[in-house]
């Protein structure tokens, strides 16, 4: 992973002892609420329902063993000892003290994490596929043109004041798992026919108020050529975006006044004047980014071998068995695997992981994944590179941990925003709806029956849980001030990126989960032996989920 070099460390210990004049003045009484906001956010900070929340960036999710046990110990001395990761992979404290924010970005320096860029109207955190360069199907390792990117957008001060918050992902793989249709930019890695690397670049999506997939305007764009052309986009988004109305300032918002096409005449326009200036990639610097990001150290593995003593293992333990189906996942080299550590036990706030938590999966990292975790957009985390051989030992020991829960990918897996317990934003809690449908559901038997199915839970219109993209999702609304829950079903992020359908009227919490229990019995009762839920959906409609879900009892 990318190490800090001198110009990053001097640039962050300046950024911290600005920002700490900047809350001094403010706690002083010198800079208004609303001069320090600006100044506030892009140093991550919020001001949320019940204390500060600090967000911490993890650029396209990677993260070390050092700064596991770092953040650790940040949490237990400013925090409850506790945090959340994010559906944008990042971290969030949230209950920091405002007056020790400046201490805890310095603690964060220590380990080379940052909070710089993590809102605000600027470039946000760079996000990817949480299995970039180990896993089978990818086309091309995107970390190297993620942090050539976060290099290009931090601190540029052309992109410090955009109309509205921008968001970048990037995919190297034939499977989209970073949703980079769902984001302002969406960046997919190809190869040409004579074998070069360019990308797919897709603009204009995102969620929120108004949910928008994003629209493809370039099929191929040369590798060497991704900066002047980001910044094509950029510029005319500076230029055009509004900035009277928060809620039509996003990228997507211009995108769909313009045109698709439109649009991407303008930026083809701006970026004629470009192609061929100082941003252009050079091999070197690719090389450069590349270098990075080489192979840890694997073993030449005899993979027959392994597995056969795995498949012995699962044959003698069912628990076993049903962990490696849904939290092992195959490796491009032989004989590994990768884990994904699940943050989803019932009765646990969906991403949240302790102090404790965060020390055992550093230790975890160091003795079977090359002191190398990674966290995930479905709020969990991964152990990239684990020896097949490995796998029981591993397995006994996240259960020991709680993060052995065989539920990756299923409908217990639920992604969802801190909520109305902790956002000021949030018009309903999203935590308890969570808890409510995992107990729900707490035969894992019948969870592994229902295959792969998302379900997404969001306090607010904000999306922050990414409910237009569930298969199912939930959004949280306020009706005369009590909290009401709306459902939407045949939402995907995945190569076929659609938004959810409302389902119809709001329900009331303790109406969510028999809800949820009914769509699924439509979806049990209709499906063929290939069918998974989104499937099915696409293949019924809504109205037979609608009919099941508000009929009359007779």
């Amino acid at each position: 992973m990318y190490k800090y070099d001198q110009y990053d460390n001097k640039i962050l210990q300046q950024r911290i002892a600005q920002f700490r004049n900047q809350m001094e003045r403010f706690l002083a009484g010198e800079l208004a609420p609303e001069e320090f906001l600006p100044l506030r956010l892009q140093n991550g900070l919020y001001i949320q329902r019940l204390a500060p929340m600090l967000r911490i960036n993890v650029p396209y999710g990677m993260i070390n063993s050092r700064q596991l046990r770092h953040l650790a110990y940040i949490t237990r001395r400013f925090d409850k000892g506790y945090c959340h990761v994010t559906t944008r992979q990042n971290i969030q404290l949230h209950w920091p003290e405002l007056s020790d924010v400046p201490d805890i970005l310095a603690e964060l320096a220590k380990v080379e994490m940052h909070c710089t860029q993590s809102s605000g109207n600027c470039v946000r955190n760079i996000t990817s596929d949480q299995f970039a360069g180990v896993t089978q199907d990818e086309i091309v390792d995107p970390r190297p043109y993620c942090e050539i990117i976060r290099q290009w957008s931090h601190f540029h001060p052309e992109f410090a004041f955009l109309p509205r918050k921008f968001k970048i992902a990037i995919t190297g793989s034939e499977q989209d798992r970073a949703a980079i249709q769902v984001h302002d930019i969406g960046l997919q890695l190809v190869r040409s026919d004579a074998g070069e690397i360019g990308f797919k670049v897709y603009v204009g999506g995102g969620l929120g108020r108004t949910p928008v997939i994003a629209s493809l305007i370039r099929e191929f764009l040369p590798q060497e050529q991704i900066l002047p052309y980001l910044e094509a986009i950029l510029r005319i988004y500076n230029q055009l975006g509004r900035r009277d109305n928060k809620f039509r300032a996003r990228i997507k918002i211009l995108v769909r006044a313009l045109g698709p096409d439109v649009f991407a005449q303008k930026v083809e326009e701006e970026f004629e004047y470009m192609k061929d200036g100082s941003n252009i990639l050079t091999e070197e610097e690719i090389e450069r980014a590349k270098s990075f990001f080489t192979e840890p150290p694997y073993e030449t593995l005899d993979d027959a071998s392994a597995q056969a003593q795995v498949d012995a293992q699962a044959a003698d333990n069912r628990a076993f068995s049903k962990w490696l189906q849904r939290n092992v996942r195959a490796h491009r080299v032989p004989g590994y695997s990768s884990v994904t550590l699940s943050l989803k036990p019932t009765g646990v706030a969906p991403g949240d992981a302790t102090d404790r938590q965060l020390e055992i999966i550093a230790d975890l990292a160091d003795t079977y994944s090359f002191g190398e975790a990674r966290t995930t957009r479905e709020q969990n985390m991964v152990l990239a590179d684990v020896k097949k051989t490995d796998l029981f030992e591993l397995w006994q020991q996240l259960k020991q941990a709680g993060f052995a829960t065989p539920n990756i990918g299923s409908l217990t897996d639920i992604v969802a925003c801190p909520g109305g317990d902790f956002c000021s934003l949030a018009n309903a809690k999203s935590i308890p709806i969570a808890e409510a449908i995992q107990r729900q559901f707490d035969d894992l038997d019948y969870v592994y029956d229902l295959g792969d199915l998302d379900l997404n839970i969001s306090g607010c219109m904000n999306a922050c849980g990414h409910h237009h993209i569930g298969h199912i999702g939930i959004l949280g609304v306020d009706k005369k001030g009590e909290e009401f829950y709306q459902v939407q079903l045949g939402g995907s992020a995945a190569n076929d990126a659609r938004l959810g359908t409302v389902l119809g009227p709001s329900f009331g919490a303790d109406e969510v989960p028999e809800v949820i229990q009914k769509i699924i019995d439509v979806y049990v009762e209709n499906r063929t032996d290939e069918e998974q839920f989104i499937d099915t959906y696409q293949r019924l409609g809504n109205q037979p989920f609608k009919e099941r879900v508000y009929a009359k009892a007779s």
